[in-house]
């Protein structure tokens, strides 16, 4: 793996176009990865860079960082204000409602090797995620007790930030995203792979708009969606849906 694509850098910040798979810092739970996008990105700008927020290791796109301490604590607390909108885009199991918001507080998700010490007695924590259907197909293919499969593509922004938050909340509502492997469903994601060689969660970080401590303004980034998305797309005939409306 080469160097990482900047969509986006100031004085203050740099975003990159992370690609799955990779891991944003280096975990306990991945001992066996030597590389991280903190890793890279700090020797491709040769200089330290600070992670300000997290995409799950198979989710690709909007990634962003700070360039000093200060600038990291300033958007920190942006995070913390809730002065931050995500947009993602994911392929989803079954044919959703226009639109919806889900709203499902969801219990702490905890690591048994990296939050060993955590207090595990919390609360559910309130979770909101809205999504919009953006398409629909459905596929001749016998998966489920059906002739035919369906899926949806779908806009998401979480409103919360809680572990796993899109990935668990499409779960609850019978809509699991294609490709994962902890929520998703089994046959469906194998379908994929057979059908269209996809080897990869199907939810991708495409937007991240911020309050910019520096600049007092709103600041918006854009992630484009990889080739292996692309392809997927253009498979199952969303190509032109794609350039519309992402």
């Amino acid at each position: 793996m080469g160097d990482l694509e900047i969509i986006y850098q100031d004085a203050y910040f740099v975003a990159v176009n992370k690609p799955p798979g990779l891991l944003a810092h280096r975990s306990a739970i991945d001992r066996h990865e030597s590389r991280f996008a903190v890793q890279i990105l700090r020797d491709q700008l040769g200089q330290w860079v600070y992670l300000v927020h997290r995409l799950d290791k198979p989710t690709s796109g909007a990634l962003l960082f700070a360039l000093t301490p200060e600038a990291a604590r300033k958007l920190g607390s942006t995070f913390t204000d809730g002065r931050i909108s995500k947009t993602y885009v994911a392929v989803v199991r079954g044919h959703t409602v226009t639109e919806g918001v889900i709203n499902y507080s969801l219990k702490e998700k905890f690591d048994r090797m990296t939050d060993g010490k955590a207090h595990r007695d919390k609360a559910p924590q309130p979770a909101i995620t809205e999504f919009r259907r953006l398409a629909t197909v459905e596929l001749p293919v016998f998966v489920d007790r059906y002739p035919t499969s369906r899926y949806s593509l779908i806009k998401v922004k979480p409103k919360t930030g809680r572990k796993h938050q899109i990935r668990r909340h499409m779960k609850h509502v019978s809509h699991p995203i294609i490709g994962d492997t902890t929520y998703g469903k089994a046959n469906h994601n194998r379908l994929f792979k057979e059908l269209f060689k996809s080897n990869r969660l199907l939810l991708a970080a495409t937007e991240l708009t911020f309050f910019h401590p520096y600049r007092q303004t709103l600041c918006t980034i854009h992630a484009p969606l990889d080739m292996s998305m692309i392809n997927i797309f253009k498979q199952l005939g969303w190509d032109t849906v794609i350039k519309k409306r992402l």
